[in-house]
């Protein structure tokens, strides 16, 4: 479905990503861990045509799509949710969905994906009038997922989505990751909560100073001594 190849990303004169390349198939849940800093954020920024890559490829579905800008790889179903939530403060819950769904033409078909983000996160439906900027954390974040969800994803793109969240929202963020997935959202995951992360995905990559040092299935990568050292509080020994 998706594959980066050799990706080259620059800001300024620091070398970002240092030839990343990954591949995701229809219909898996990917995660990306790594530490602060370590390129994880402009990966899918690279992938969401929000960050151009200086050399390498990006390609969907077979289509190159290394030149497109945001609004297309949108239209192609690649859609971001980004760190930070990002939310319209100022805008009602109802009105940052309907934002969310801008792309799509039938009226009836936005209210039927309002209803599924209602179904996912009830909280959201007794919100519906309460601005942005009033919600908890966990409800922005809420939020910021089902905005992304109105506008139909085929690759759901998380960024740090329990970042910030008391445990037992962070429970519920990622059943409902895992049921979105299930429901056939393919997702590639960012995300520092890496024995969470383990949890629910298929396969897992491992970046460093902007290189993949590591991947496989989570089944690998979680006897994997360095894994357990880093990531998962194991023996330093």
């Amino acid at each position: 479905m998706l594959k980066l190849d050799d990706i080259h990303v620059y800001y300024g004169q620091i070398h970002a990503l240092k030839g990343i390349t990954l591949d995701i198939q229809e219909g898996e849940l990917v995660a990306i861990l790594g530490a602060n800093g370590a390129g994880k954020s402009t990966t899918l920024m690279t992938i969401s045509r929000i960050i151009h890559q200086k050399s390498g490829s990006v390609t969907f579905e077979d289509r190159d799509i290394s030149q497109i800008n945001p609004e297309d790889a949108v239209n192609l179903g690649i859609v971001q949710c980004p760190e930070g939530r990002h939310i319209f403060p100022g805008l009602t819950v109802y009105e940052n969905l309907l934002m969310g769904g801008l792309r799509q033409k039938n009226r009836a078909a936005v209210i039927d994906d309002m209803e599924r983000v209602f179904e996912l996160f009830p909280v959201l439906r007794e919100r519906i009038r309460q601005k942005g900027a009033t919600l908890s954390g966990g409800e922005q974040q809420m939020l910021a997922i089902g905005r992304a969800l109105m506008a139909k994803p085929r690759l759901l793109l998380l960024d740090e989505p329990s970042l910030g969240l008391a445990p037992i929202l962070v429970q519920n963020i990622f059943r409902v990751i895992t049921q979105l997935n299930k429901q056939g959202v393919t997702v590639l995951l960012v995300e520092q909560n890496a024995r969470q992360a383990l949890e629910i995905a298929n396969r897992c990559y491992l970046i460093e100073t902007g290189e993949i040092s590591l991947s496989g299935p989570v089944s690998k990568l979680r006897s994997n001594p360095e894994v357990e050292r880093l990531y998962l509080g194991g023996s330093t020994s």
